[in-house]
């Protein structure tokens, strides 16, 4: 197995890890079209790049800023059903790989500074990063630029559901060959952010899952994007890593041969 198997970065999130499915940003748009529409105020008009404006009571200028957006998984799903889309993240390496998109624009930002201004964002969302923010700084950024009736929305995705023999492979290699290498915040991941602070009015998600025809290769290339690989690597262990990708490839069979992977979608939706 080759070294680059080991060391994912933008490349590795943009060309491996899963995008959303349309029905979470439709229902987080329709979400958001609600509840600015029943606090009634929205934001339209003279926004410059890169930020949203607080304007009119007019539900199609409603704009979204997606935090730690990495490459564009969830803020290209938003853009196609929202008209302004801002994402944020503070890596220049994984904004200069993001997906462009006419309604959206990128920033380089950390979740603690949210590059908005007051009152002008009607749906704030974190997709597989809010693990990893400071919470109390960001939610006084979400306060702060939050219009009336905004949303707040962190969505996160746990281990693979796949074919019974794949998916004891994957658990195994998580839980008892790397859990180790896994940073504290994790957990929260494994909870489905349940653990997580979340000091706003819940509004309930519906069951949703990411699904994808991978083929081992791109099941493997996808596990080389867990944080939790990039330090078993760096502390020297690629034989573990090397190891689990042999089982997996035996396990696969035929190299060409795709398989149904799931990813179940969890997470907290609440009105700021």
């Amino acid at each position: 197995m080759s070294r680059n198997w080991f060391e994912a970065g933008a490349e590795g999130y943009s060309r491996f890890r899963p995008s959303y499915p349309p029905a979470l940003a439709s229902h987080l748009a329709e979400a958001t079209r609600r509840s600015v529409a029943a606090a009634g105020t929205s934001s339209a008009g003279s926004a410059g790049a890169g930020e949203c404006s607080a304007g009119s009571a007019d539900t199609r200028g409603l704009c979204a800023l997606d935090v730690g957006c990495g490459t564009g998984q969830l803020t290209v799903a938003l853009a196609a059903h929202l008209p302004r889309v801002i994402g944020a993240d503070p890596s220049a390496d994984q904004l200069s790989r993001a997906a462009a998109h006419p309604r959206i624009d990128y920033v380089q930002a950390p979740a603690e500074r949210l590059p908005a201004p007051d009152a002008s964002v009607h749906l704030v969302t974190a997709a597989q990063a809010a693990h990893w923010f400071d919470l109390p700084a960001f939610y006084a950024e979400v306060r702060r630029i939050a219009a009336p009736g905004a949303l707040l929305a962190l969505i996160t995705y746990g281990v693979i559901e796949t074919d019974p023999d794949i998916a004891a492979r994957v658990d195994r290699f998580y839980s008892a060959e790397i859990g180790r290498f896994w940073p504290p915040e994790r957990h929260h991941v494994d909870a489905g952010y349940r653990t997580l602070d979340f000091p706003f009015a819940e509004v309930p998600l519906p069951p949703l899952a990411i699904t994808g025809e991978l083929t081992c290769a791109e099941l493997l290339g996808y596990v080389s994007t867990w944080s939790a690989v990039r330090a078993a690597h760096e502390a020297g262990r690629e034989a573990l890593l090397r190891d689990f990708a042999a089982d997996l490839r035996a396990l696969w069979g035929d190299p060409a041969r795709t398989r149904t992977v799931r990813w179940p979608i969890s997470g907290r939706l609440g009105t700021v």
